[in-house]
């Protein structure tokens, strides 16, 4: 386990610290996910297995998928298990969180390789996903699966759900977030300002506006559903390129920036930004979630997970 002071102020905290946790060599943790039980969830995409992480301790545990597992994202499920977006397997992947059983939902045939992403809980029990070769999806309560062709084709990566139930991805090749009817599948296409801007990742605040990754445009969005405006931020720092987004219960936006490798706080009342390097080079933080006090980086470059405690 590695500490490190950040290189910056957070509001009303100026001495939060960075702890980075070695997971195994060549585990290429792609997405985290904090567990009911105090441990901590990742993907272990290049070892075709969900990793646990005792934070404790420092000490790990690998669930194998299955042969040509390939897990892309890990979130809690609201019956406490994680689920798993593979597209090695090209399913939906359930882990129950007290057995380790592994249950796999396949996708149509007729979709060919999705190249499955992220994966979102809407407030009645269905599980939404993203599929980046131009689908997204969902698998209901009855444990069917449904998948729909998305606007623009390829694209759907991020996605999440809003305190009021609603579902919103971003599609990196698209340059749009997409708000998903929840009754017939349909998406209306909310465009950001900056053309081209490589939306990746998306998040909602408490108030339900959405917060947008411009992997391209070098900004941070942000949508008011409400009134349909947009506005935008360009992070600061050279080039840079931020990757995942998430909110914490503060409503602190916090972002990965790959250019400057670095982890990086908004302020949404003061409009500002606050910047803190990652100790490890070439870290490649992909995704971030958290739960109270915390917020929990994968860094896919460096096979360890990292931790901001904020309080």
């Amino acid at each position: 386990m590695l500490f490190a002071l950040l290189n910056g102020a957070q509001g009303q905290n100026s001495k939060l610290k960075i702890k980075e946790y070695k997971v195994p060599k060549g585990s290429h943790p792609h997405d985290v996910a904090p567990a009911p039980d105090g441990t901590v969830w990742y993907t272990a995409q290049h070892q075709e297995a969900l990793g646990i992480l005792d934070p404790k301790t420092g000490k790990t545990k690998h669930v194998h998928l299955g042969d040509g597992s390939s897990p892309h994202g890990v979130i809690v499920g609201p019956d406490g298990n994680a689920w798993i977006t593979d597209s090695g397997l090209n399913a939906m992947v359930r882990v129950n969180a007290l057995t380790m059983e592994v249950t796999v939902y396949p996708l149509p045939k007729w979709t060919g390789y999705a190249n499955l992403n992220t994966a979102t809980f809407d407030g009645k029990g269905t599980l939404w996903f993203t599929g980046q070769s131009g689908f997204y999806g969902r698998l209901l309560p009855d444990d069917k699966v449904e998948v729909f062709r998305s606007p623009k084709g390829r694209g759907p990566y991020g996605i999440a759900t809003a305190p009021n139930g609603d579902v919103y991805y971003a599609s990196l090749a698209g340059s749009y977030v997409g708000k998903v009817n929840l009754e017939n599948g349909s998406v209306e296409v909310l465009e950001p300002p900056t053309r081209g801007q490589g939306a990746r990742r998306v998040w909602a605040d408490s108030k339900g506006q959405i917060w947008v990754a411009e992997w391209k445009g070098e900004r941070l969005a942000r949508y008011i559903p409400e009134s349909g405006e947009w506005k935008e931020w360009k992070l600061p720092g050279r080039n840079p390129k931020p990757y995942a987004v998430y909110v914490d219960e503060n409503d602190v936006v916090w972002l990965s920036d790959f250019g400057n490798n670095s982890m990086v706080s908004f302020d949404q009342e003061k409009e500002e930004f606050r910047v803190y390097k990652i100790p490890s080079t070439g870290a490649k933080v992909r995704q971030i979630l958290g739960r109270k006090g915390e917020v929990w980086g994968a860094e896919s470059g460096q096979d360890k997970l990292l931790l901001i405690k904020t309080n």
